[in-house]
C-alpha cells in the first residue's frame, strides 16, 4: 500500500501493531573593603618557567625541573591572594545559602521584574548578596578534600579570561572576587575581563576604577559587539600565563577549584580539563554545594540537532576510575568553564573565528580536540557554580540563525557524511549548507589537514560508542503529514516521553516534526533522545516511548513496529490506532521535504 514518488511520497501507513535587581547607587561596590594582600616567596611568586618537552608528539611529557623541591605544596604555599573579609553569617546569601526576600515595596517589584528580563536571572537577589560571600565549609567528596599536589613538576599558572556583556555589577564582581579568594597566589596569573560592548555605564569608567587597585584585573574592551569566539580569541592573545582558564561572568569558585585543573593538566598537557558545574539557581543564588558522599554522575554529549547535554557516565567510563579524584572522560563538553595549555590551544586551533556571535563552537572545539589528538575530561575535584539563566537576554545582531550558521561550519569541517543526518533534522542548516553561506572554510580544513585528525566515524566509534547512529540514508524523512486533517505529527513537549503524539501545522523546518521511517519499520523520532512512535489500543491516542532498538542485540517493541494489522489514523486531535480503510484519507499519510 505504500507508492514511491521522487520528490513527493503519499502513502498510506499501515503498522501491524501489537497492544499492549538597578545599580545606579552601585550599593554593592563595597569600594572601602579591607583586602588583606598575602605575599609570597619571589622564588615561587616569579612566572613559572613550565617546560614542555615535544609537547605535541605522541608520548610527550611535561619535563622534570631541576629547581623544583621535592614533596607536595603546602597550605601556606597555596593562600590566595586576597583573603575573604568578614562576613555575617546570618546576611543575605551568606554561606551560599538562597536568599528570598520577604515584604517587598512596590518599588522594589519593580526593580526585581526589571533585573530579571535585563538579566535572565535575579539581579534585585544578586544586589543584596556581598560580592565576597563564602559558600561554607569544604564539602566535596574526602578524597578531594584531602588531595595533595607534587612540587615536581611545578604546577604552571594561569591567566583565567572572563568575557562580559551587559553583565550585572554584582555577579560580576562576585566572579572576580570568588576566583581572588579561592585561588592560590602563585597559580594565579591574572584574570583579564573582555569586554563584548557592552553598553551600560557601570561597565565603564566604575569598573575600571574598581578593579585598578586588584593590580592582577585587567579589562580589555572591543568597540563593537563580536561575540563570545572573538573575545575569547583577544583575552587568549593578551594573556600571559602558561594556561588559558575560561570562565563566565556570572560564577562562584569553590574550594580548591583551581588546583585539580592544572594538576590535571600536567600530567595530561593535551587535555582539555573542564570543573564540575554547580548550579547557582537563578531566583535565590543559592548554590548547589557538592555531597561529600557523592561521586561524579555525569558526562556531556551532543546530539543529532548538534545541541550539548548532559548523560550519566556509562559503566565502563565509571570503571575506569580508581578514585574521585580521577577525571571523566566526556565526548563533548559545556564550552563556558575549561582549562587548556595557552600553546595546545594555539596548536590546536583555538577557535573557529569566522563563528559568529556565540552558539556551536563548543561542539566544534569538543570534535577538533578529540580527532585531532586530544582529549576532554572533567575533572569532579574542581567545582564552580554558575547562574543557568532563565533566557538569554541579549539580543543577536543577526538573530538566532547565527548559531545555525555556526553549526553547519562544525558539520562541514568535521562530520563528514554523517552532517546529513544533522541536516534531515535542521532545514534551515540543510539551506544554509546548500547554498555554501556558511563562509570560507578553507583554512579549518587546512588545518585538519596539517594536524592529521581522525576522521568521525573514528570518534563515533572510539570517543562515543554508547551514541545511537541513525541510518545515514533511510528511505522515508521528513515532516509527516496527514492528508485528510493537513497536520503534522509532533512530539509537542521536549520531554514527551510517555505522552501522546500531538498533531501540529505542518512548519517544514525538521524539529519536533522530523520522523524517520526505519529499515526496521519503525517510526523513530532521533534528535536529542530516541524516541518511537508506540501503538495503543483505541481510543488510547498514540504515544512517544524510548525505542526499545538501541543498536546491537536489542529488538524493537513489538508496537514500535509491524506486528498486527491496524492503521494510523487522526480522528479529531488525536492520533489512534484503528481498522485499516483504504477509502480512509484520515489513514493517508506523506513525508513532506
Amino acid at each position: 500500500m505504500i507508492s514511491y514518488n521522487f520528490f513527493f511520497l503519499s502513502f498510506f501507513l499501515l503498522f501491524f501493531f501489537f497492544f499492549k535587581k538597578h545599580s545606579s547607587t552601585l550599593e554593592v561596590m563595597e569600594k572601602s573593603v579591607s583586602l588583606q594582600v598575602i605575599t609570597t616567596p619571589r622564588s615561587l611568586a616569579d612566572p613559572l618557567s613550565l617546560q614542555i618537552r615535544d609537547l605535541f608528539s605522541p608520548g610527550s611529557s611535561v619535563s622534570t625541573q631541576p629547581d623544583c623541591l621535592s614533596g607536595f605544596y603546602s597550605p601556606d604555599e597555596l593562600k590566595p591572594h586576597f583573603m575573604r573579609p568578614m562576613e555575617d553569617p546570618d546576611g543575605p546569601g551568606a554561606n551560599g545559602r538562597a536568599f528570598i526576600p520577604e515584604n517587598m515595596s512596590p518599588a522594589e517589584m519593580r526593580e526585581k521584574q526589571e533585573g530579571l528580563v535585563r538579566n535572565g536571572f535575579d539581579q534585585f537577589v544578586s544586589d543584596r548578596i556581598s560580592v565576597h560571600r563564602s559558600l561554607g565549609n569544604d564539602t566535596r567528596h574526602p578524597e578531594c578534600v584531602e588531595q595533595k599536589f607534587r612540587h615536581c613538576p611545578r604546577l604552571p599558572d594561569t591567566s583565567v579570561i572572563i568575557v562580559f556583556h551587559n553583565e550585572a555589577w554584582s555577579t560580576l564582581l562576585r566572579t572576580i572576587y570568588s576566583i581572588l579568594h579561592t585561588s592560590p597566589a602563585i597559580l594565579l596569573r591574572e584574570i583579564i575581563l573582555v569586554d563584548d560592548a557592552s553598553t551600560q555605564d557601570h561597565l565603564k569608567a566604575p569598573l575600571d576604577l574598581h578593579v585598578q587597585p586588584l593590580k592582577i584585573v585587567r579589562v580589555l574592551r572591543q568597540k563593537e559587539r563580536k561575540g563570545l569566539v572573538a573575545a575569547r580569541l583577544l583575552g587568549a592573545q593578551e594573556a600571559k600565563g602558561n594556561v588559558l582558564t575560561f570562565l563566565d561572568s556570572h560564577c562562584e569558585c569553590f574550594h580548591g577549584w583551581l588546583e585539580p585543573l592544572l594538576a590535571q593538566l600536567r600530567e595530561q598537557p593535551m587535555a582539555v580539563v573542564s570543573p564540575e558545574i554547580a548550579v547557582i539557581d537563578s531566583n535565590t543564588l543559592k548554590f548547589t554545594k557538592p555531597l561529600p558522599s557523592a561521586g561524579a554522575r555525569s558526562r556531556g554529549n551532543f546530539d543529532w540537532g548538534l545541541s550539548f547535554g548532559w548523560e550519566n557516565i556509562p559503566e565502563p567510563e565509571r570503571l575506569k576510575r580508581k578514585d574521585e579524584t580521577y577525571p571523566v572522560r566526556t565526548p563533548a563538553f559545556a564550552g563556558g568553564l575549561f582549562s587548556i595549555y595557552k600553546d595546545f590551544f594555539n596548536h590546536i586551533g583555538t577557535y573557529d573565528g569566522q563563528m559568529e556571535i556565540w552558539g556551536g563552537e563548543n561542539i566544534e572545539m569538543s570534535f577538533r580536540v578529540w580527532m585531532c589528538g586530544g582529549q576532554l575530561e572533567i575533572v569532579p575535584c574542581s567545582v564552580v557554580g554558575h547562574i543557568f539563566r532563565t533566557r538569554t537576554p541579549y539580543s543577536f545582531p543577526k538573530g538566532l540563525e547565527v548559531i545555525v550558521h555556526n553549526q553547519v561550519r562544525a558539520a562541514e569541517v568535521w562530520m563528514d557524511d554523517y552532517k546529513n543526518v544533522f541536516y534531515r533534522r535542521n532545514k534551515k542548516a540543510a539551506f544554509i549548507a546548500q547554498s555554501k553561506s556558511y563562509g570560507d572554510i578553507s583554512e579549518r580544513l587546512e588545518l585538519k589537514e596539517k594536524l592529521q585528525c581522525k576522521n568521525f566515524s573514528w570518534y563515533l566509534e572510539n570517543v562515543y560508542p554508547e551514541v545511537f547512529v541513525p541510518e545515514l540514508a533511510p528511505a522515508l524523512f521528513g515532516s509527516l503529514m496527514n492528508m485528510g486533517s493537513h497536520t503534522c505529527l509532533d512530539i509537542g513537549e521536549r520531554k514527551p516521553v510517555r505522552r501522546a503524539v500531538i498533531l501540529y501545522k505542518c512548519h517544514y523546518m525538521g524539529g519536533n516534526q522530523h520522523f524517520e521511517y526505519t529499515v526496521l519499520q519503525e517510526l523513530r523520532h532521533n534528535t536529542a533522545m530516541q524516541l518511537c512512535l508506540h501503538a495503543t489500543i483505541e481510543p488510547e491516542p498514540v504515544r512517544i516511548e524510548l525505542c526499545n532498538y538501541k543498536g546491537g542485540s536489542t529488538v524493537p517493541a513489538p508496537q514500535q513496529h509491524e506486528v498486527f494489522k491496524k492503521c494510523l489514523t487522526v480522528e479529531g486531535v488525536k492520533a489512534i490506532m484503528k481498522t485499516c480503510n483504504p477509502a480512509d484519507k484520515y489513514q493517508h499519510w506523506t513525508f513532506g521535504p
